[in-house]
């Protein structure tokens, strides 16, 4: 009996020691997700969690450059044509080998209509103008376009790959619950609403051979509890309850700051922030005027006091992790009196009048520089629209009736042909500014069927450089993402795509 009990207590012992031994790491996020089906969702958040399980062709590093994954390299055979040799020795959670067959299974769910149960993909756009995949032997895959897409590589990394066979097996219904990827971790339990719960597999390849250290994630199991609330999210941070949080409010970054445990971390978002001002209507089809309102912004500090220094200023439409961005481009120096002097020039000696459109959760901002620009000479007023009202107004193919508008791009691919072509090319979809230039027309142009990597980035410098003259829009800022982060947790940085991959953190 005595025998019988300390085996018993031994055997409880060594269980809590192993259980104590346990390195969980966990994540405080805002927002669970929508579903696990890696093809059925169009939100960060989502995909954030679901790329913590599932791997892609591509990825990027935390510097935002595109790497191999599942895909051990790639090339451009022609505009329209792609190849992809395949990682050997990938295993899915259920230990079947991950083949060439599962890659094309994956995109033509994407990519056709109905592919999904009768659903098609809301991802579909996301892979653009693809036309076929196709196996073109056990290692290689063929993507085909209809149209040149210089930023096919760059959009992958927000694809991942799944089971042909276990997809089959259970269903487009069944894949939004239940998983099997290729990924660091596998899915243990997802408490909606609460948490998801994940543990290392085993079995991992060792992920991306471009971001050191390769092998299984350091940490036994990842957990991402869902704390909508900013102020209980950074209470549990400081509580030592999670490691990570997300969307840490710029007003709590001093307190974090101050817990002797805790500290934030920045990384530029992928978000450019701009006015669009009206290049075809008076006053602002004259140069000179959008000179001065940009010379009566003063970005530093609006920048310090309304974003509470969570933001860097710009010169132009890119952000400066973007491929082909151009680090030369002049500042227009906040110069208030200049800017009236340039008034006089271009015949409004007494100012101008001007309102400002904007939506509501931008307001404060708008008002801001308003003001600066009142105080230059553009007397500014604001007015407050709907998001769809006012992108119909500005839309190029409207009226073109308005004067300036507060608005964003964002550039998650971080490539130009995802931002520079789309707002500033003459007559494209979110070109607000209704800015056309012949000579930035043709180098977006032949960009988009550049081969070569370099002289394509070239192409897009000098495009850069003609915009900075013209200046069709106020040229404002970037937003950083913040992060609350334990100091326990080490390997671990935030990246601009709002990715928080958990493969190389560790917890002490």
């Amino acid at each position: 009996m005595f025998k019988a009990l300390t085996l018993t207590a031994f055997v409880f012992t060594t269980a809590m020691s192993v259980h104590a031994a346990a390195s969980e790491l966990r994540v405080g996020f805002t927002l669970d997700a929508l579903t696990l089906d890696p093809a059925n969702h169009r939100k960060r958040e989502t995909e954030t969690i679901i790329r913590n399980i599932y791997d892609g062709l591509l990825t990027r590093d935390a510097k935002m450059k595109v790497v191999p994954e599942l895909a051990e390299s790639w090339r451009q055979v022609d505009p329209l044509t792609y190849d992809f040799t395949i990682r050997q020795g990938v295993t899915f959670h259920d230990g079947s080998p991950m083949s060439a067959d599962d890659i094309v299974f994956t995109f033509e769910r994407l990519t056709k209509d109905g592919a999904m149960g009768g659903q098609t993909s809301p991802r579909k756009d996301l892979v653009g103008p693809v036309k076929t995949i196709t196996k073109v032997d056990d290692r290689t895959v063929r993507f085909t376009l209809s149209e040149p897409w210089p930023i096919l590589p760059a959009m992958l990394p927000f694809q991942e790959v799944v089971s042909k066979a276990f997809t089959e097996k259970v269903g487009s219904q069944g894949l939004a619950t239940q998983t099997n990827g290729t990924g660091p971790f596998k899915l243990v339990e997802w408490r909606k609403g609460d948490s998801i719960i994940m543990e290392r597999f085993d079995g991992y390849y060792g992920g991306a051979t471009d971001i050191p250290p390769v092998g299984k994630a350091c940490v036994d199991r990842a957990i991402f509890r869902i704390i909508p609330e900013n102020a209980s999210r950074v209470a549990a941070l400081l509580a030592g309850e999670v490691d990570i949080i997300n969307e840490l409010p710029p007003f709590d970054m001093k307190k974090v700051e101050a817990n002797v445990n805790t500290k934030v971390m920045k990384v530029n978002g992928t978000r450019t922030f701009f006015v669009a001002l009206n290049n075809v209507k008076k006053p602002f089809d004259d140069p000179r005027v959008r000179q001065a309102a940009n010379m009566a912004i003063n970005k530093a500090l609006i920048i310090d006091k309304v974003l509470l220094g969570t933001a860097i200023p710009l010169n132009g439409v890119m952000s400066p992790d973007a491929f082909g961005y151009n680090p030369d481009l002049p500042a227009y120096a906040f110069d208030p009196e200049k800017a009236k002097k340039l008034l006089a020039e271009a015949g409004y000696p007494n100012g101008v009048d001007v309102t400002i459109d904007s939506e509501g959760a931008f307001k404060e901002m708008t008002e801001a520089v308003a003001s600066m620009l009142t105080k230059a000479g553009i007397r500014a007023k604001v007015n407050v629209g709907e998001g769809s009202t006012l992108r119909a107004k500005w839309a190029p193919k409207g009226e073109k009736s308005g004067d300036m508008y507060f608005t964003s791009w964002g550039n998650g691919s971080l490539d130009p042909a995802d931002i520079f072509v789309p707002t500033l090319k003459t007559g494209d979809r979110g070109n607000s500014a209704f800015y056309s230039n012949k000579d930035v027309d043709a180098l977006l142009d032949a960009a988009n069927v550049e081969l070569d990597q370099s002289k394509r980035a070239d192409l897009y410098k000098k495009a850069q450089v003609i915009v900075n003259k013209d200046v069709p829009w106020i040229f404002l800022w970037l937003p950083q993402d913040i992060y609350g982060v334990s100091k326990r947790v080490s390997g671990w940085e935030p990246s601009a795509d709002s990715k928080i991959n958990l493969h190389d953190a560790c917890v002490k």
